[in-house]
């Protein structure tokens, strides 16, 4: 261990570090040990199979495991070192990276795919530039599943209803609640932004500063669990699933992005005269022809397909288009410098690591295959053909037919992804629904 991380440890008297390891449903997985036993002894162990439970708690089919059940070695990265400002005693949290016993990176740990991925850039001389958008429901505490849920009570005593897009007002009915978000945040440098109030009841959106897409990753990674916890100690419950209403829009994790040549520092979206290069409509073209395949990691739950319509305010189809939001893939005013692409496809309750991983996966093969796009949509692209999966099964099936996304991102680890996500559906259709109970039960 460095003697810095050991110094910052005693200079904010830490008593126990978390240590976590993101999961591939992006749930930290990893020990709480003493600061004592942390810094005589950093690396830590966990048997692989924690990567790919399923979000019940399951695994794949026996098939698709190693039966021996072998350990990972887990090693700290020390720059993710960071409060957990919620806890009650001093507590700091690190995020570990995956390896075999042999040094080798874990290949299905969702940190390592990204790696794997952003390494294809950077054999070109490339880093990938990201700024996320996170949407979110606030909700009235809701322990029993089979309640609908519902609005908060905000500082009025009312809850929210309608619709209250951009409102300032709206949000200020949870100002302690953000004000505390944005503390927690600023105590785990977590580099947010812009607040707004979207379109559903009581649905906000957080913006965060563009950046590093591994970093990015991180801090969206932690930034989730920190809005739940800020949301605990005000009597609600945030939700990040994509679409947790009926009736209210679902919940995004738009993702703008461009490329930035790293000897020069300029954007390779764009020419050296200002106009849109090569690079930048090949992008978008593997954005098109690559992300119906990769739908898995952008859609990974049954829930996640409930977003995609044209009412709920999301894609439909891989339509591209200048400052359109009907698209999936929109384009927004900006310098030359700044251009970039905005991926609106993924649901808020994508692991970022494997959405990044994924989104970049796409654009990277346009790129390197010179793939052209589609004229850009200058019209309503919801009244245009539904070109996605409709559905886990579907998605999954086309994730299996497609060699080169499992070529950029790892063959192993798209086959256990695969494996995971039908083991979570196998186990979604055995539950029986009160829309069945409802209509069913004594009509049929």
């Amino acid at each position: 261990m460095n003697n810095e991380m050991i110094e910052w440890l005693r200079e904010h008297r830490i008593t126990e570090v978390e240590c976590i390891v993101p999961d591939m449903t992006g749930v930290a997985r990893g020990k709480i040990v003493p600061k004592e036993k942390f810094v005589s002894d950093p690396e830590m162990r966990l048997p692989e199979a924690v990567l790919i439970q399923t979000v019940t708690g399951d695994y794949p089919d026996d098939s698709h495991l190693d039966l021996t059940d072998p350990d990972m070695v887990l090693q700290p990265d020390p720059t993710t070192l960071r409060f957990v400002p919620w806890a009650s005693d001093p507590t700091a949290q690190l995020i570990y990276d995956c390896y075999r016993s042999d040094g080798t990176p874990v290949d299905v740990a969702p940190r390592n795919v990204l790696k794997r991925v952003l390494s294809l850039y950077d054999q070109h001389g490339w880093d990938p530039v990201l700024a996320p958008e996170m949407e979110f429901y606030l909700l009235s505490p809701n322990p029993d599943p089979d309640i609908p849920l519902a609005a908060p009570i905000g500082r009025t005593g009312r809850a929210e209803f309608g619709r209250r897009s951009y409102s300032i007002d709206a949000v200020n009915e949870f100002d302690p609640l953000f004000e505390d978000i944005y503390d927690y945040c600023h105590a785990q440098n977590l580099e947010v932004d812009t607040l707004i109030h979207e379109i559903g009841t009581a649905q906000m959106e957080i913006n965060f500063l563009h950046g590093n897409a591994l970093d990015l990753a991180d801090q969206v990674f932690l930034f989730k669990r920190t809005v739940r916890e800020a949301a605990f100690r005000h009597n609600m419950y945030a939700t990040f699933m994509a679409k947790p209403m009926e009736n209210e829009p679902g919940s995004a994790m738009h993702m703008h992005q461009s490329v930035v040549e790293r000897s020069s520092g300029r954007n390779i979206f764009s020419n050296e005269d200002g106009s849109p290069s090569d690079h930048f409509f090949h992008y978008i073209g593997g954005l098109q022809r690559y992300l119906p395949f990769a739908m898995p990691m952008f859609a990974p739950y049954v829930n996640s397909f409930r977003r995609l319509s044209r009412y709920t305010a999301a894609p439909t189809n891989v339509q591209w288009g200048y400052d359109n939001r009907t698209v999936a893939f929109r384009v927004p005013h900006s310098s030359a410098q700044a251009r970039r692409v905005e991926n609106r496809v993924p649901g808020v309750d994508a692991n970022p690591y494997i959405a990044m991983a994924a989104t970049l996966a796409c654009g990277y093969l346009g790129m390197i295959n010179k793939i052209r796009p589609s004229e850009p949509c200058q019209t309503d692209a919801y009244e245009l053909e539904f070109q996605f999966p409709t559905g886990s099964e579907e998605a999954l099936m086309r994730l299996r037919e497609c060699p080169e996304i499992a070529e950029v991102l790892g063959p192993r680890f798209v086959r256990l992804y695969v494996a995971m996500k039908e083991k979570e559906f196998s186990e979604y259709f055995r539950v029986i629904s009160p829309w069945e109970r409802k209509f069913l039960l004594l009509h049929v």
